[in-house]
């Protein structure tokens, strides 16, 4: 059966049970996509950041930072036009300058509810959401990373500027208090997933805090479905500068279990070279599929192309991305379906 034969034409109602799990707009970005394809969609999102209008509302406010939770909230939700605009819509005066008002909405939200996760589900009802967003953890959690030469700095927003000043790589981030549990929810979708991915997003920031929660890991190593890291286009200043598909992989193994997962879904698009030398100047570059290094974790390169170029910047295209993957476990799922997976010859055609 040839990959490009495929297409995928069941009802999103009864579409594959998808989570992933990240955080970031590489994560919003994704969902845009995949909404189209399944309404049985999950995202676990980590609660690690503390900088920007996120940061202020919970330091003021002591709740857990609103801006992931929210991106992803937008990116699912089915409102009308005006509604969406109003949830974007960042206050240009005063004290609240740069605040966003979906921040404020959930703000709101969180405090006539008995508890975080309470709230994000309240707020999901009321934008009529597809699928659900779900934070890792409701504890009040910072993120600390420790770099090679035994440097330390506490704070999400802290890390890339400590890392510059460093300049040497990260060799471990860990959460503070260590082990928070994750949310149940959380975890009972994870475990009843057709499909898992990571990412896309930022490695240390955004992907490997979540697999740092108690209960998180367990889950997917639990986990009968496809399980698929969506690895980055491009390094990241001031977080990943010289690294390669391998060293993402071999960091998230090391946070996490070895063998987590063995499909790693990379971009095969290019890229102009206008483009890659802006993002040079800046200290980064297009990601370096080390094919033979991930194949010796125990990990298989998908190459798709997944990435386009949207007003200079390289980024995932949320209809590509979302389409590969749900590709992707059609062909595994048709490999597989000998060996006790369920399979209905209804869901696939050939063109």
């Amino acid at each position: 059966m040839e990959r490009n034969r495929i297409s995928y034409r069941m009802p999103k109602e009864h579409g594959p049970r998808v989570v992933v799990i990240g955080g970031g707009h590489g994560l919003s970005t994704m969902l845009r996509g995949l909404k189209h394809y399944t309404e049985n969609l999950s995202a676990v999102v980590t609660v690690a950041d503390d900088g920007g209008g996120s940061g202020m509302l919970r330091q003021d406010l002591g709740m857990p930072p609103p801006g992931d939770i929210r991106n992803c909230m937008e990116a699912l939700a089915n409102t009308e036009p005006l509604m969406s605009e109003l949830l974007h819509y960042r206050f240009t005066e005063g004290t609240l300058a740069g605040q966003s008002f979906g921040n404020l909405f959930l703000a709101a939200m969180n405090g006539i509810s008995p508890s975080f996760d309470v709230a994000v589900s309240r707020m999901s009802e009321v934008l009529a959401l597809t699928g659900r967003v779900l934070p890792v953890t409701t504890a009040d959690v910072q993120l600390q990373a420790e770099f090679e030469n035994g440097a330390t700095v506490v704070g999400e927003s802290k890390i890339f500027y400590c890392k510059k000043r460093e300049d040497c790589r990260i060799r471990q981030v860990r959460l503070l208090p260590e082990h928070p549990k994750a949310l149940p929810d959380a975890v009972s979708a994870i475990r009843e997933a057709d499909m898992v991915v990571l990412g896309p997003g930022s490695l240390y920031t955004s992907v490997i805090p979540n697999l740092l929660v108690d209960g998180i890991v367990d889950a997917i190593r639990d986990c009968n479905g496809l399980k698929v890291y969506v690895c980055n286009v491009m390094t990241q200043e001031g977080e990943t500068e010289g690294y390669t598909v391998s060293d993402h992989i071999r960091a998230i193994f090391e946070h996490s279990s070895q063998g987590l997962f063995h499909l790693c879904l990379t971009n095969s698009s290019p890229i102009p070279k206008g483009v890659a030398a802006r993002y040079a100047e800046e200290g980064a570059e297009l990601l370096r599929c080390d094919k033979e290094a991930c194949e010796a974790l125990g990990v298989e390169i998908v190459n798709r192309p997944v990435a386009t170029v949207k007003n200079g910047y390289v980024r995932h295209h949320p209809g590509h991305l979302a389409r590969e993957l749900i590709l992707l476990h059609a062909e595994r799922s048709v490999r597989i379906a000998g060996e006790g997976r369920a399979f209905r010859d209804d869901i696939y055609r050939m063109e």
